[in-house]
């Protein structure tokens, strides 16, 4: 199954097993979905079911995971069951929860799970139908898993292997962050020492929808090219980050590890060196 999905694809799918998550986030977004979202959907929280967020980022930035069992309880609560085939959406071109989302029920061992290519925007360019209010389901048993089945990287991991230059760090952010002109959201400016910059925004075409398999094949075998195979990938706080990870599986290669604390660990750990310019 493709890891990417769209919204003509979804208009034909049987319902019958389909489960469709917002994923949205930002201000006011439960409202937001409760005014209007796509038929049936059901809401699903960054900060509350797809991060366990502790009291200091240095130490897991700014969005950690959840124990795998308490990511349980949130799928028993949405009525996710095992052979559940899910569709997550929300409206930054999978860029915000959506993928993110997508890595950690892949991660979790389901196997039928897809982001819809263009979100939000595209759903009501293709006259999906919508609706508004809560949504009713029942809730299902928990599913048990003792651990995240896709690889992790920590920290210490990130700078062992840039150490070691046994593994290529990519940064997903935009340029500006990474050569430290700026930081929106995090408390300083730069890059971890090492990591090359392939910003999640290139995964996409003019439009906001993801390139195809072949194109992405080709644009990270040049990118990567004279690199070492493996990857890690990371962004500002291990939500992005998946983005450039469900492209990568979109193009067919293997799944690269996700560094969750990201940036926002490496740049508030101290003693950390930090990097700036390309």
């Amino acid at each position: 199954m493709s890891p990417i999905v769209s919204p003509s694809e979804l208009k034909s799918l049987p319902t019958g097993n389909l489960i469709i998550l917002d994923a949205r986030i930002g201000k006011d977004i439960k409202q937001n979905y409760l005014k209007k979202h796509i038929k049936g959907a059901r809401f699903i929280d960054l900060d509350k079911d797809l991060a366990d967020i502790g009291e200091d980022a240095a130490f897991g930035g700014r969005h950690p995971l959840p124990t795998p069992g308490k990511f349980a309880e949130t799928l028993s609560n949405l009525g996710i069951a095992e052979n559940t085939h899910i569709v997550v959406y929300d409206d930054k071109n999978g860029s915000n929860a959506a993928a993110r989302a997508w890595w950690m029920l892949r991660s979790f061992g389901l196997e039928n799970v897809q982001v819809l290519d263009g979100g939000m925007q595209a759903a009501e360019k293709n006259n999906l139908e919508f609706s508004a209010g809560e949504e009713i389901f029942e809730k299902t048993e928990l599913i048990d898993k003792e651990k995240w089945a896709l690889p992790i990287s920590t920290l210490e991991d990130v700078e062992n292997e840039l150490k070691s230059n046994s593994s290529t760090v990519v940064d997903v952010r935009d340029a500006y962050r990474y050569r430290g002109e700026s930081e929106p959201i995090d408390l300083v400016a730069g890059h971890i020492p090492g990591a090359i910059n392939i910003p999640f925004s290139e995964n996409l075409d003019e439009n906001g929808f993801f390139l195809s398999s072949e194109i992405l094949k080709e644009k990270y075998n040049q990118l990567l090219k004279d690199k070492p195979e493996n990857l890690i990938i990371h962004c500002g706080s291990g939500v992005t980050a998946c983005h450039t990870i469900l492209a990568l599986a979109h193009a067919g290669f293997k799944t690269p590890n996700l560094y969750v604390g990201s940036w926002s660990e490496w740049s508030r750990r101290e003693g950390k060196e930090i990097a700036k310019e390309a």
